[in-house]
């Protein structure tokens, strides 16, 4: 089915909101409270990038039970990326893919071209992406398990696909296939591993950030929850692995992983007492995954994945007692269903705790989530021709970059830092830099608009009369703020609040003013005097909205 489809007081400067430590009410028993609009919007807020007006009351008439649905539905998954350039990959049609295509003629402009292509792709499944949790789980796939600096984009789009094919599938198996991918034996260097002369580098992030995490220090080279002879143990059982189709290998631009058994430790492994003493013999290219079905067997495994979740999609705080009452029994489901995420992240957001109020609108939107909230609820149109959709997303993406949330190259294999470094977490988002650029894109797109990556198609802008065509009671001064705040803002106005945006909309005015202005408006759509007049008062509003604290909040 595809549906129709504490913070600061508003002030005339943006700045960071800082947040309370929580106090743990709920637990993962599910909701059963009333579901309102209000509970839609703070669901859909944290599983969707920039979730529409038609997503919130789809939701609130739906129920919970149907969001979810819909949000785990298979359906809606995204074409791969397309050539939509003429000149710069004419070995490929355009509008047909060039993930498995040769690089031949010019190759270093085609794979700039074809990187160019693959992030415009990304920022277009974003805002293209439905009532689907699929893609902001994509993106915490990447940032758990990261990848920079990999320069073919055919291995970066065969990456991120394993993350958006399982996006809550299966752990285990996502482990599996992640260890021997062809970008990931290049980023953490399995390639290098062999026989004789170990690399350690996949081991060790396999085990710290990947699966298990360290645990505190209990002696040299023991974390408690493996130790450095586990390191090198695991380093000798992937030894062999190689990748094939980097850049110009490929004939015909297939890419793959291989086991070269002469380049295997063939030797027995022996894992520490953190693994029982597991030992693993000589199993060829089937050695890894049984590892990896060791490392599993440790239930501090479902813990540590289940924080990373709860993180992502509820708060960066986990104390003793959320410990006990939700990352606990979230990883209980994990393990009674053979390390299954759908389960467990279905029980978190459907939990009590979840929709506690102290969890709305207290995280701060990372720079995709913000750019999204920007263009969906507004329908900023863009030029349908494929390359000039393409220009535009690539722009998008520029301001992804710039806020520091670049894709395909996290600058450290712990991910992005405001998802782990302390104490700031999501803070660190926000900056003197990064603040000004947001800052400057919401008013651009309130004024002049933006063009595309070349200039050669349609100029992105919000159009205020569009958007108020949205809402259900526009010539309600009241109800045009209060439902534009529903839309754009992530918890109710307070009422001072209300009286000063509406003071913003109508200053000085009565509220029958407006009603007899719009009134006329709309009667006259195509009279220029009332359109403009119109238009000027709610960009005012839209841009006292777009400068509160709340509006980077989610």
């Amino acid at each position: 089915m595809n549906p129709i489809a504490k913070t600061a007081p508003l002030q005339g400067s943006r700045k960071q909101t800082l947040f309370s430590p929580p106090v743990v009410l709920g637990t993962l028993a599910p909701y059963e409270g009333p579901w309102t609009i209000q509970h839609a919007s703070h669901l859909l807020r944290r599983t969707m990038f920039g979730p529409k007006y038609e997503h919130l009351k789809w939701s609130a008439a739906q129920g919970l039970d149907a969001t979810l649905d819909e949000l785990f539905d298979e359906g809606g998954y995204p074409d791969p990326p397309k050539n939509s350039d003429y000149g710069s990959d004419p070995t490929v049609d355009i509008g047909e893919t060039w993930v498995n295509a040769p690089y031949n003629g010019n190759q270093v402009a085609q794979m700039s071209y074809r990187e160019r292509s693959l992030l415009a792709w990304t920022v277009g499944n974003f805002l293209e992406e439905g009532m689907s949790i699929r893609e902001k789980l994509t993106v915490f796939w990447h940032n758990h398990i990261p990848m920079s600096a990999i320069l073919d984009p055919k291995y970066n789009f065969n990456y991120i696909n394993t993350f958006r094919r399982q996006a809550w599938g299966n752990f285990r198996d996502i482990i599996k296939d992640i260890t021997i991918d062809p970008a990931m034996l290049r980023y953490l260097n399995g390639r290098q591993n062999n026989k004789g002369y170990p690399n350690e580098n996949y081991a060790r992030e396999l085990l710290e950030l990947f699966t298990i995490g360290k645990g505190p220090l209990v002696g040299p080279g023991d974390y408690s929850n493996y130790t450095e002879h586990d390191i090198m143990e695991i380093a000798r059982v992937l030894s062999g692995w190689r990748d094939f189709g980097f850049t110009t290998e490929s004939d015909d631009g297939e890419i793959y992983s291989y086991f070269k058994e002469s380049n295997h430790d063939t030797g027995t492994k022996t894992l520490s007492e953190r693994f029982n003493g597991a030992t693993i013999g000589n199993m060829g290219e089937q050695e890894y995954a049984h590892l990896i079905d060791i490392i599993f067997q440790q239930d501090e495994v479902a813990r540590f994945i289940s924080r990373k979740l709860y993180k992502w999609f509820v708060f960066y705080e986990i104390d003793e007692e959320t410990e006990a009452k939700v990352i606990q029994p979230m990883a209980d489901i994990l393990i009674d269903n053979d390390y299954e995420i759908k389960p467990a992240l279905m029980a978190l957001l459907k939990s009590q705790h979840f929709y506690e109020e102290q969890f709305r609108g207290v995280m701060i939107k990372n720079p995709a989530d913000f750019l999204v909230s920007v263009f969906k609820p507004f329908e900023i149109e863009m030029s349908p021709e494929i390359d000039k959709l393409y220009d535009s997303y690539y722009r998008l993406f520029g301001f992804v970059e710039e806020t520091q949330m670049e894709f395909y190259n996290i600058p450290d294999v712990a991910g992005w830092q405001p998802y782990y470094r302390e104490p700031l977490y999501y803070r660190l988002w926000i900056s003197a830099s990064t603040l000004p650029t947001r800052m400057n894109l919401t008013d651009t797109l309130l004024d002049n608009g933006l063009f595309p990556f070349r200039a050669n198609g349609k100029k992105m802008k919000i159009d205020a009369l569009k958007f108020i065509n949205m809402i259900d009671d526009p010539e309600n001064p009241n109800s045009v703020v209060n439902e534009f705040a529903l839309v754009l803002l992530p918890k109710p106005l307070t009422q001072e609040q209300i009286d000063r945006l509406k003071g913003i909309l109508i200053p000085g005015l009565p509220d029958f003013e407006w009603t007899a202005e719009y009134g006329s408006y709309a009667a006259n759509p195509n009279n220029s005097d009332l359109a403009n007049s119109v238009a000027n008062k709610l960009k005012n509003l839209i841009r006292a909205m777009l400068s509160m604290p709340e509006f980077y909040l989610s």
